[in-house]
């Protein structure tokens, strides 16, 4: 930098004065003998200039403005200067002029971004997000690729050209090429919008695409086993050993509350001794990192005890031998017909019927049930409330209904 000639001058010309005579006012970049002009956006009637010092003359308001705005842009240029420095640029008062009027700024793309999100938050698995959530991205990364190519025949997309129109039609390739749901669709939306907002946050996107798109999720029936499909499983004697072991593990989740990953987690070292003598599961949810402290009840403990001389159990440390999610789902809908019961569970209806079936409906406070399940937010649990309510609802219907028909016979 010392050995070039470097200065900032502001000017104003007259040649360009408006219909009230006020001259725009310009910075000239002056690198080595080159120039550049700058419009500062600001005008001044000749005889209020001081050419000499580069200000507006006198004290009054908008004299001090101008000026104030005038110092601002040289500190600014300043600070392009010495940044081009840094990147090794052969700074000319042109490239100065274009980076502070952002003419050369890269055009950022939006793979660029997903990338650099993903690779942090792969660096940062293990400390602040869970393997799932990593992948949750990746997943993204590949169907933001599948859009492009299918919606606009590219291959990536500049982001100063993500709109709102750009929103729709993203929803709408969920919807309608993958067949989603609308929740789901919704779910991959959030999660574009999470990168969209660090692009915003690092400068490169100036408007945001997702402005105007609003949406709600849509409240979705939850599945859960009844009292007596509880009885059903538990008196169900299963002599295929696979199946058993799926009934029993279902059943430890019923009585624990426990997700799938979560179950699939816990070793021995998970199951505590508590102040009270008893047995306790401690864990921390894989999905949200919350803390669960679950107190165990009968069942779950005699299931533990079934298996702690399993090989699997023995040879990984893991307190229950537990199959693929995959596996456990499908296994699950065999156990169902056997048991007769005509409803589409899954592992995570064992989670839905502790909430509803095994605590809230044996008047377990919701504040209990909402730590036992591992919820950020008592209003996550206040769900499982509203399905409680709606099933005594209905219960007293049919009371009414049966008392009607005595009191009319």
């Amino acid at each position: 930098m010392s050995n070039r000639t470097i200065s900032f001058k502001n000017i104003i010309i007259k040649s360009k004065a408006n219909a009230a005579g006020e001259a725009p006012i310009y910075v000239r970049v002056n690198i080595d003998g080159k120039l550049s002009d700058i419009a500062t956006k600001r005008q001044i009637l000749p005889e209020r200039w001081n050419s000499e010092t580069g200000a507006v003359k006198g004290n009054k308001e908008d004299a001090r403005s101008i000026n104030t705005k005038l110092d601002e842009i040289k500190a600014q240029l300043w600070a392009h200067y010495h940044k081009l420095e840094r990147e090794e640029q052969d700074i000319t008062s042109a490239l100065l002029k274009r980076r502070f009027t952002n003419l050369d700024k890269p055009d950022h793309t939006l793979t660029e971004l997903i990338n650099i999100h993903n690779k942090m938050m792969n660096e940062r698995v293990g400390i602040e997000f869970a393997p799932g959530t990593a992948k949750r991205y990746s997943t993204l990364a590949f169907h933001v690729k599948n859009f492009l190519k299918l919606t606009y025949k590219i291959e990536d997309i500049k982001l100063k050209m993500l709109n709102y129109q750009f929103i729709l039609d993203f929803e709408h390739y969920f919807k309608v090429k993958r067949e989603c749901n609308h929740n789901s669709t919704l779910k991959y939306i959030r999660n574009l919008r999470k990168v969209i907002n660090l692009g915003i946050r690092k400068g490169w996107i100036e408007k945001d695409p997702f402005i105007k798109f609003s949406a709600k999720v849509q409240e979705v029936k939850r599945e859960y086993l009844t009292k007596d499909d509880l009885s059903l499983i538990e008196g169900k004697d299963i002599s295929i050993p696979r199946l058993e072991l799926v009934k029993d593990i279902f059943l430890f989740s019923c009585y624990t509350g426990l997700a799938y990953i979560d179950v699939y987690n816990l070793t021995k070292a998970n199951l505590i001794k508590g102040n009270d003598d008893e047995l306790w599961i401690h864990t921390q949810r894989q999905k949200t990192e919350a803390k669960s402290h679950i107190p165990l009840l009968p069942i779950p403990a005699q299931i533990i005890s079934k298996y702690k001389n399993h090989p699997e159990c023995i040879h990984s440390d893991k307190l229950l031998p537990i199959k693929s999610n995959q596996k456990m789902n499908a296994y699950l809908k065999e156990l169902a017909d056997l048991c007769g019961i005509n409803k589409n569970i899954s592992f995570h209806t064992a989670r839905h019927t502790f909430a509803t079936t095994v605590t809230l409906t044996n008047n377990v406070p919701i504040e209990s049930v909402s730590a036992m399940l591992g919820h950020k937010s008592i209003r996550t649990t206040q769900h499982y409330a509203k399905i409680v309510d709606m099933k005594v609802g209905n219960d007293m219907k049919a009371l009414k209904n049966i008392l009607s028909t005595g009191l009319n016979g």
